[in-house]
């Protein structure tokens, strides 16, 4: 097997140590030294002052949780790292220690059998950590607003029932009253809104309850943990722009795609980056964010397409931006969506429409270009013959007799 690389080094890094194998070719013989060094700052110089030294191009490693990160941070500048997928570089079992690990890294680097895992750069991961965490103070925010619901419930004030969103005006004026002490559901009932659709008498029902304070105080808390999340958001939303700042013209390339807002499109750029040239075609894109049915086929026979697990941060959102764009009269991805729906399910269907969706991300970002409608007569237009044959089968389903001919210019 050919040597792609004669010096390189295999990291096992661990919390708090590394073990580094480095593996030389020097007069066509292999010679291995393997060191370990710590997880701190002095460490790890020492270990990038230690591989310089051996005169090495090339380093890999696991992407073991996150503490693989700073071990790239350190490096990156004199190294070409390579970060490989635990999964794709599994060993044989049964004779595993850490000095094992990092040799057989290192042998499968100087040979080329690592498939590197994307990494952005600095600036792109920056912006993935904040929308990565937006989100999730957004999630906490919604379970506190469950819990909020749940108390309610025990105290028989059936809010909810009548307005769609507890934290509303009228819902939060409720609240906060209730946590002052007032329980007269007239007085609550005159809080609220005229604009809710709910009578007076439904409402004034709906706030009898009994509630003790063992309830206000949950209500207090809850409320007091959701204004802090709110908060949250916002000043992670302030840091969002302007660490998006360089990338505004991309935005506004992918915002043009029906069902992208500015949350997604900022999903999109934290997750994807702004370089698809990492990505060869469009299709390893999807692939890597989970978006393709999987291959597991044996004896000529294909045992599953599951979609593999993983990208849960990209996938999600591209799923929430696909039932929006589905939503567009007369546009390419509405028809694409009911086309396979018919077929195969909605779940299907909807998997599709985002698949296409990164697809369209794909080809905007790498040419610079506005997305561009293909309209819902795409696929008509693309084979009239089996369209009419699908057409005719189903009027004939419904009990009529059809006769085709075609139109004269």
């Amino acid at each position: 097997m050919d040597v792609m690389h004669a010096r390189c080094a295999g990291l096992d890094v661990h919390k708090e140590t590394v073990v580094a194998c480095v593996r030389l070719v020097i007069d066509g013989h292999v010679q291995r030294e393997v060191r370990t060094f710590g997880t701190t700052t002095k460490d790890l110089l020492a270990l990038g002052d230690w591989l310089r030294e051996r005169q090495c191009t090339h380093a890999a490693m696991e992407s073991t949780g996150v503490y693989w990160k700073p071990v790239w941070h350190v490096l990156e500048d004199s190294l070409t790292l390579v970060l490989a997928n635990a999964m794709h570089i599994r060993n044989v079992p049964g004779r595993k220690t850490d000095v094992n690990d990092a040799t057989w890294i290192a042998d499968l680097l100087a040979h080329g059998l690592i498939r590197g895992s994307f990494v952005p750069p600095t600036a792109v991961q920056e912006m993935r950590d904040l929308t990565r965490t937006r989100k999730q103070l957004v999630r906490e925010a919604a379970q506190h607003c469950q819990r909020l619901q749940k108390t309610l419930e025990d105290a028989n004030i059936k809010l909810a029932s009548l307005v769609s969103d507890i934290l509303g005006k009228s819902g939060r004026a409720i609240l906060d009253a209730l946590v002052e002490g007032e329980s007269d559901p007239e007085k609550l009932a005159d809080l609220t809104s005229a604009r809710l659709k709910a009578t007076r008498k439904e409402l004034v029902e709906a706030l009898r309850g009994r509630v003790r304070p063992h309830h206000r105080f949950l209500l207090k808390l809850h409320l007091a943990q959701i204004d802090a999340l709110n908060e949250a958001v916002r000043e992670v939303e302030g840091r969002v722009g302007d660490a998006l700042e360089p990338f505004r013209d991309l935005e506004g390339l992918l915002k043009t795609m029906p069902g992208v807002s500015s949350t997604t499109a900022q999903v999109l750029l934290s997750e994807i980056g702004t370089d698809m040239s990492r990505f060869p075609t469009a299709g390893h894109l999807v692939s890597w964010a989970g978006l393709c049915p999987g291959n597991d086929e044996s004896a000529g026979k294909r045992r599953s397409t599951r979609l593999r697990k993983g990208g849960q941060w990209l996938k999600a959102t591209l799923v929430q931006s696909a039932w929006a764009a589905t939503r567009k009269k007369k546009s390419y991805l509405q028809s694409l969506y009911h086309r396979i729906k018919a077929r195969r399910g909605h779940k299907k269907a909807i998997i599709a429409v985002a698949a296409s969706m990164l697809t369209a991300a794909y080809h905007m970002l790498k040419n610079g270009v506005e997305y561009d409608e293909l309209t819902d007569s795409h696929f008509a237009k693309r084979d009239r013959t089996r369209a009419a044959r699908r057409l005719v089968k189903r009027l004939e389903d419904l009990g009529f007799a059809v006769t085709t001919s075609p139109i004269a210019a």
